[in-house]
């Protein structure tokens, strides 16, 4: 498997964003919420509208298995209500137009962010990038490594930073400046 990165330049995000309110309000809600919230895609993929309405996120994550409770940002609030609005209980979230009340594939999710690779000329990316995004941008704001390492469930911060990017960054940074 390929490597993915976060997107690190938050006015390209900023554009993605826009793009995606007008082109389809599905992709938007998926792009939003996962860079704020820092979930795998394949939990993203199976929120139905029940798990939002109250602001904040309860799951059992599906690779660990853990519980998690995740509080969700208000504008990203703001803008799930407005999404859901029309929406029963148990409609998914980002529901697929193949079958009834099924959601989108992960599949699917990848090919929006390739066409949003594609459109916005990102480095390499994939269903990872919304929850290294998260974690990058997360990182940048707070720098606390111990509460995202928590978030992610990571066994150690090394981890965390080298999923996230950071130390590739600050290695970068390095070797720009040095001179022999």
């Amino acid at each position: 498997m390929n490597a993915v990165e976060p997107i690190r330049d938050r006015d390209t995000i900023t554009e993605i964003k826009r793009y995606l309110l007008v082109k389809n309000q599905r992709d938007y809600i998926l792009f939003f919420l996962g860079i704020n919230v820092g979930l795998r895609i394949s939990d993203l993929l199976r929120l139905k509208s029940k798990d939002v309405r109250l602001g904040k996120i309860t799951l059992r994550e599906k690779k660990t298995g853990k519980s998690k409770v995740i509080l969700i940002p208000k504008d990203v609030k703001k803008a799930l209500m407005i999404y859901i609005i029309n929406m029963e209980d148990d409609d998914y979230l980002f529901p697929s137009r193949k079958g009834i009340n099924k959601p989108i594939r992960r599949e699917t999710a990848y090919k929006i962010l390739k066409e949003i690779q594609q459109k916005f000329k990102l480095g390499a990316t994939g269903t990872h990038t919304l929850r290294k995004t998260f974690g990058y941008h997360f990182y940048k704001q707070f720098n606390d490594v111990v509460a995202l390492q928590k978030i992610f469930n990571h066994r150690d911060q090394k981890e965390t930073l080298i999923y996230i990017g950071i130390q590739q960054d600050e290695l970068d940074k390095m070797m720009s400046k040095f001179n022999l």
